[in-house]
């Protein structure tokens, strides 16, 4: 890639950061990454509390990782990574319906997500041109002529002064946290539109050490559904341990964080062989519990006059409910997106790619809303489409309960390797719509196909 200019910095370290600092190495003579904890570490990082929890890395994103980073899957699984075929390995239970199974194509490299945060940072800390700046609190954009010219930031020491840092790009990658869309309208570029759907989550984890006759496979993942708005899933990881965690709408669903409640709260999902293997696991650790209030999407792309010189991307752009374990998934298309904006020069950077991104959002975007609105629970507009939708989604979970070509087509779908649309091509619309086999009404697939959004919108 030929470099388009001199210096980029990108605002976060986590796998969002990391993704685009990688995107922006070769692109940019020297990228540096601005983060408030100092230096790699070990365990799970105070910027990251969700890091004790299980993380999944979706087929889709585990495809785009290992483009960018080449050999990163090898080195995962050489740090201790476990290597899963989800067809054999993983149980879902989804909507009530437990998927059927068969060995496939596709592996899944588990990993806790400091391992794999960690690995994916030395890779990236590797590449020319890229350092880390590490605790700092940033204050506040510099511009200049129309442009953000680089970030103003603190060193969290006593008593240290404002430091400038300047740059030809700016990419604010600090989570829900970030602070761009404040700092455009105190600039004066008016409010940022904003989608947001209240979920309410609640979870908890505790990483276990199963008998080695478990017989739980390497993934059970239970999810939640109408009239039970409570999940779990339980992921082997290195260290021969496994992370339970469990999750559920705030209030009479909240997951305890005491032991007895704990395992009641897992009685309740798990299924009765696999509760028996985690009563008798041996506890490595406490419950570590933590809460996600809603869904929000920042429609940077719909803004006008926006400064050049700046890029949002991962949670600060769009943030997923984490049940449905899309976020790093999301930000390997966001950093993907990025570098195909980059190839085609500096010229209207800023604008064509939040243009881009927005487009590689809308299929996990519609989805997880779908899926949440699904929950009588949960406060939202649901539309005939979603109405529509879910019930639909409804009958390809039974239909992919007892065929497995079903089931390996849903599990594309929410791999997000396939967009939605493919579940409604006939052969699936056939097995979902009429189980007994009789012949499908083409009226009723044609009101299915109508009601799947092409532009993202519900």
């Amino acid at each position: 890639m030929r470099s388009i200019g001199e210096h980029a910095v990108v605002l976060g370290a986590g796998m969002a950061g990391l993704l685009v600092a990688r995107a922006l190495a070769g692109a940019y003579e020297r990228v540096t990454v601005v983060e408030r904890d100092r230096g790699r570490a070990d365990g799970w990082r105070k910027g990251v509390p969700q890091g004790r929890h299980a993380h999944i890395l979706l087929p889709r994103g585990q495809r785009i990782l290992e483009d960018m980073l080449p050999g990163v899957e090898a080195e995962l699984i050489g740090a201790g990574a476990v290597v899963a075929d989800p067809g054999a390995d993983h149980r879902f239970t989804l909507g009530g319906h437990t998927l059927a199974r068969r060995r496939g194509a596709e592996r899944a490299i588990q990993a806790s997500r400091p391992l794999l945060e960690g690995v994916v940072r030395d890779r990236v800390g590797a590449l020319p041109g890229v350092r880390f700046a590490g605790g700092r609190d940033v204050v506040g954009l510099l511009t200049g002529q129309g442009r953000v010219t680089g970030v103003q930031v603190v060193p969290r020491a006593v008593g240290a002064a404002a430091e400038e840092i300047r740059a030809d790009l700016v990419v604010d990658a600090m989570g829900r946290a970030g602070r761009t869309r404040y700092w455009l309208e105190r600039l004066g570029h008016g409010p940022v539109p904003r989608e947001e759907v209240k979920v309410a989550v609640a979870y908890a984890t505790r990483p276990i050490r199963l008998p080695l006759d478990s017989g739980a496979g390497k993934a059970v993942v239970v999810g939640p559904r109408p009239g039970s708005p409570r999940g779990m899933a339980m992921v082997a990881v290195e260290g021969d341990r496994h992370l339970l965690t469990i999750a559920g709408l705030d209030g009479a669903n909240r997951p305890p964080a005491d032991e007895e409640g704990f395992l009641d709260f897992v009685r309740t999902l798990a299924p009765p062989e696999v509760f028996e293997s985690i009563l008798a696991a041996e506890v490595l650790g406490e419950i570590a519990s933590h809460r996600y209030p809603s869904d929000l999407r920042n429609h940077y792309e719909r803004m006008r006059g926006l400064p050049a010189g700046l890029l949002v991307t991962g949670d600060a752009l769009c943030s997923f409910n984490p049940v449905y374990a899309q976020g790093m998934t999301v930000a390997c298309l966001e950093a993907e997106a990025l570098r195909r904006c980059l190839d085609a020069g500096p010229r209207g950077l800023t604008r064509r790619y939040f243009r881009t991104v927005a487009k590689a959002l809308n299929d996990p975007w519609r989805m997880a809303v779908a899926a949440d609105l699904s929950m009588p629970e949960v406060e939202g507009r649901r539309t005939p489409a979603i109405r529509l939708l879910n019930a639909y989604v409804g009958r390809v979970q039974a239909a992919a309960a007892r065929d497995t070509g079903v089931a390996e087509q849903f599990f594309r779908v929410i791999g997000l390797l396939d967009p939605p649309a493919t579940l409604l091509r006939p052969s699936i619309a056939a097995r979902a719509l009429c189980p007994s086999g009789s012949p499908a009404r083409p009226a009723r697939t044609r009101r299915m196909a109508a009601a799947v959004p092409r532009d993202g919108g519900f």
